[in-house]
């Protein structure tokens, strides 16, 4: 997609995002065989709802039918939220991603897995797992020294809601 493409869909769809409370992450056009697929993702600092999305769609899709902005040719259109895999890039990723494990690639070498405690202008304070026993340690990192960061799965994390149960 071109850049001209991309600024003026974002110009055109961010309107109708934040109307309903969103923040536009992504705008993606690919080919799928003689379609063109227009995938919009979506998040909040409350999630994404299954209902929201649909409204959405509903909004966009009439949006984009009065301009020319996909042009001529068929395209699919696709809104939704972020995968779990997807990378922490914004400062807003790493507060929604308060109170999750965080696989980290730092600049200086080596990787690490902590949970986000907090999160400042200036980076993150961190808890890092202790091994065979050990107890958690504390550790704060400066935004300049992530490489890449991704919230890593939990399949027996035990939810908020039922802790404080």
């Amino acid at each position: 997609m071109s850049t001209t493409q991309s600024e003026r869909l974002r110009g055109l769809l961010e309107p109708l995002v934040s109307a309903k409370d969103l923040d536009l992450e992504e705008i993606e056009v690919t080919r799928a065989g003689r379609r063109r697929m227009l995938r919009i993702i979506v998040d909040s600092d409350q999630g994404v709802e299954l209902d929201t999305c649909a409204e959405l769609s509903r909004a966009i899709s009439d949006k984009l039918d009065e301009t020319d902005a996909m042009g001529d040719e068929e395209y699919v259109l696709e809104v939704g939220s972020p995968g779990a895999d997807r990378p922490l890039t914004e400062h807003r990723h790493y507060v929604r991603a308060t109170g999750r494990l965080v696989k980290f690639q730092l600049h200086e070498g080596g990787d690490l897995v902590a949970r986000i405690l907090s999160v400042d202008d200036e980076g993150l304070d961190l808890e890092v797992p202790g091994v065979k026993g050990r107890k958690p340690t504390a550790r704060r990192v400066a935004f300049p020294d992530i490489a890449k960061a991704r919230v890593e799965i939990e399949f027996n994390r035990k939810d908020k809601k039922e802790e404080e149960a």
